[in-house]
C-alpha cells in the first residue's frame, strides 16, 4: 500500500489478481495490454461499439452486417475425425435458414450450446455464401430466457492474445464494483454548469456507451 494514498482508494490500486477470475496467467496478459492494477482496468477505454439490436429477416440480411436472430436448431453436421472441414449447425426461424459455422471446433461444447430442437438467440457477423446465410463463430449464443445477459450495445476494446472480449467484460464488471464513493474534487457548480457526471458515474458511463458519440473525448 502506498503510504500517501488515502485508504478509500486502496482497492483501486490493488493487483488485478484481486479481481474475480484473474489468476497469475491472466494477470500477466493484462499487464502487457492493460496494466497491473484495478485502476488500469477501469482506464482501459472502449474504442468502438457493436450494435446488436438489428434483427432482420433471414431472407433480407445485409452481407457482412452484425445481426441477432432467434433460431431453432435443426441439425448438426459434424466432420469425421481427421477431415479438415468446418462443423456446421443448421438452424431456421419463420423468416429463413441460417448456418452456424465453426472452424477447429470442440464438438462437445457445440453440442451442449446448440442442442437439436432447442431455441437459441445468436448474434454475430452474417455473410452470404452461395446463396446461404452463414454466421461463423457467433459472438453470443444464449437461451431466450437468458437474453438479458447479451449486451445489445457492446463496447469494443483493444485486446491481445489471451484476452478475449468475454474475459475482459467479466474483469471490468468486477472492477466497476470497486469504485469507491469519493467526494468530488470538481466544484459542484462547475459539474452542474458543464453537465458533467461525478467520477464514479463517469467511469461507469464510459464502459456503457449508448452511441458512438459517447466514445468521443468531448463526451461528458
Amino acid at each position: 500500500m502506498h503510504p500517501k494514498r488515502p485508504p478509500e482508494i486502496f482497492q483501486l490500486f490493488a493487483a488485478t489478481t484481486s479481481l474475480s477470475g484473474v489468476g497469475a496467467k491472466l494477470a500477466a496478459v493484462l499487464e502487457k495490454r492493460v496494466g497491473s492494477h484495478v485502476i488500469d482496468v477501469l482506464r482501459h477505454l472502449p474504442i468502438g461499439l457493436t450494435d446488436r439490436r438489428q434483427r432482420p429477416a433471414l431472407s433480407a440480411v445485409v452481407d457482412g452486417s452484425i445481426a441477432t436472430f432467434e433460431i431453432l436448431v435443426m441439425k448438426h453436421d459434424r466432420p469425421a475425425r481427421g477431415v479438415r472441414r468446418p462443423y456446421r449447425v443448421f438452424c431456421q426461424n419463420e423468416t429463413g435458414e441460417l448456418e452456424l459455422v465453426f472452424f477447429h471446433a470442440h464438438s462437445d461444447y457445440i453440442a451442449k450450446q446448440l442442442p437439436v430442437g432447442a431455441r437459441r438467440i445468436v448474434s454475430g457477423r452474417v455473410d452470404l455464401f452461395q446463396g446461404r446465410v452463414q454466421m461463423a463463430h457467433p459472438d453470443h449464443i444464449v437461451a431466450p430466457e437468458s437474453s438479458d445477459s447479451m449486451p445489445l450495445l457492446e463496447p469494443i476494446y483493444p485486446l491481445t492474445a489471451g484476452l478475449t472480449p468475454k474475459i475482459l467484460r467479466r474483469t471490468l464488471t468486477d472492477a466497476l464494483t470497486r469504485l469507491p464513493d469519493l467526494p468530488e474534487w470538481i466544484p459542484a457548480a462547475i459539474l452542474s454548469t458543464q453537465k458533467w457526471p461525478g467520477f464514479a458515474d463517469a467511469m461507469r458511463a464510459v464502459h456503457a456507451p449508448q452511441s458512438e458519440a459517447d466514445l468521443l473525448p468531448t463526451s461528458p
